[in-house]
């Protein structure tokens, strides 16, 4: 007849292996994906930030060219031209911008 005692702890151990598959794969199905998805959106948050700052500065050196390096040709009645053709220019970087994030995948422009 086999000891209750021996099956008791046969049982424990069979416990304690299956609480730690459970962990094991809880930890597999949804720690490892969660940390694959912090780094992509790290890496895209970070791209956004200096894309950003880079449109800005084209931008600010684009107003800066115009109004600089044109001479007369927008002054007096016409300065505030220089800051028109930078906001048609901004309006349509962000449409390039949209138009890009928005296509699907595969399409071509």
């Amino acid at each position: 007849m086999p000891d209750p005692k021996a099956k008791a702890g046969e049982t424990k151990h069979e416990a304690v292996e299956l609480i730690g598959l459970l962990r094991a794969y809880l930890v597999q199905e949804t720690v490892e994906p969660l940390k694959t998805i912090a780094r992509s959106l790290a890496f895209g948050v970070a791209a956004a930030l200096m894309f950003g700052l880079a449109a800005i500065l084209s931008l600010v050196a684009l107003l800066r060219a115009l109004q600089g390096e044109t001479g007369t040709l927008f002054a007096g009645e016409w300065n505030w031209a220089p800051y028109g053709l930078t906001a048609i220019a901004a309006v349509v970087f962000l449409g390039l911008a949209a138009a890009f994030t928005l296509r699907k995948k595969g399409a071509e422009l």
